[in-house]
């Protein structure tokens, strides 16, 4: 089984994460930031991915670094359980319409962590969540994963619909990404004959 465990400790947080890839997508998640742990309950869900998160930061602050820091220990923890990434799709496109909005989300496990970020709010807060702590946790995440990821909503008037749709979008892309091709079950997906770098 593809899994991982990831403990982060820093002077702002402290973060555990465990995760298994081939999961069924329960989730057990506590952030202290309520939005948050709707963003990851969704994640797992809908990527099939077991998930489990315990975050304690420096909320009296604000909800930046307990966020960046999630991001931070998920993607180690699915560039962990991916192990050497053998027999796995790679790539994967999503179109995931929420309501009003619709977004896009592309991914490619590639080794090489990159981020485009198309995605404009048109509030600041999803209640007392700051918008701008989307991308954070999409850069945090990408970066620590090592793959590209692309997330780009072409339309939306509700900030916490487009958040979802992001999210969503990027679950049901891992989803298909991570998944194992039973045709190249026994090669890494790269002419290259390893991924990264």
């Amino acid at each position: 089984m593809r899994t991982a465990q990831i403990r982060r400790t820093t002077s702002e947080t402290g973060i555990e994460v465990s995760l298994n890839l081939d999961g069924s997508g329960k989730s057990d998640i506590a952030t202290g930031i309520g939005f948050l742990d709707h963003m990851l309950d969704l994640l797992a869900r809908h990527s099939r991915i077991d998930l489990t998160v315990r975050a304690k930061g420096d909320l009296h602050v604000d909800h930046h670094h307990t966020t960046e820091d999630t991001g931070i220990a998920i993607g180690q923890a699915v560039k962990q359980a991916l192990g050497s990434m053998r027999g796995i799709t790679r790539y994967a496109s999503v179109h995931l319409p929420m309501d009003e909005t619709l977004s896009r989300v592309v991914i490619d496990i590639s080794g090489r962590p990159a981020l485009v970020f198309r995605v404009g709010f048109p509030r600041d807060k999803i209640g007392e969540f700051d918008t701008e702590l989307v991308r954070e946790w999409f850069q945090a995440f990408a970066m620590n994963a090592a793959l590209t990821l692309h997330v780009e909503t072409f339309y939306g008037e509700n900030s916490h619909h487009i958040a979802e749709s992001c999210f969503k979008g990027l679950a049901r892309a891992l989803r298909a990404a991570v998944a194992i091709d039973p045709q190249t079950a026994d090669e890494v997906p790269s002419s290259k004959g390893s991924l990264g770098g």
